[in-house]
């Protein structure tokens, strides 16, 4: 093979090589979801031994991660009002993306579980999309 073609391909190379660099290195991630919930207890115990367990399992199958928790039931700390009455307890989760926390929240065997949690608390949750990692 002559120089030309040579110095060419490896030109070629390299173009193909940075192309797909910067796409890993900047491509677009699907950005993270939270799931924000405020949840009225009204047996603790029921809760933790009916619900709690199973819950925890599927959630985590799904890619959710407890990044808080507060309140009555929870692990101890206290939900502070900034603004108005706080709810008796909330929980935050993070999942890899909105898809993600979807699919937990559809997924039949949560549903299931759901049904037995509604036995013993009233929920109000939500869901928002995070803020995706800027490149530095």
């Amino acid at each position: 093979m002559n120089d030309r073609y040579r110095y060419g391909l490896t030109m070629l190379a390299c173009v193909a090589v940075g192309a797909f660099g910067s796409k890993a290195l900047y491509g677009q991630a699907k950005p993270p979801a939270y799931l924000i919930g405020q949840i009225d207890v009204s047996d603790p115990a029921g809760y933790a031994k009916e619900y709690l367990p199973k819950a925890r399992k599927i959630i985590k199958a799904h890619g959710g991660q407890l990044v808080a928790a507060a309140g009555a039931a929870a692990s101890g700390a206290q939900v502070v009002g900034v603004d108005g009455e706080p709810p008796e307890r909330v929980v935050i989760y993070r999942y890899p993306s909105m898809e993600d926390l979807l699919a937990w929240r559809n997924d039949p065997a949560y549903v299931q579980v759901r049904h037995v949690g509604e036995k013993y608390a009233k929920y109000h949750t939500f869901a928002v999309t995070g803020v995706p990692d800027s490149p530095r």
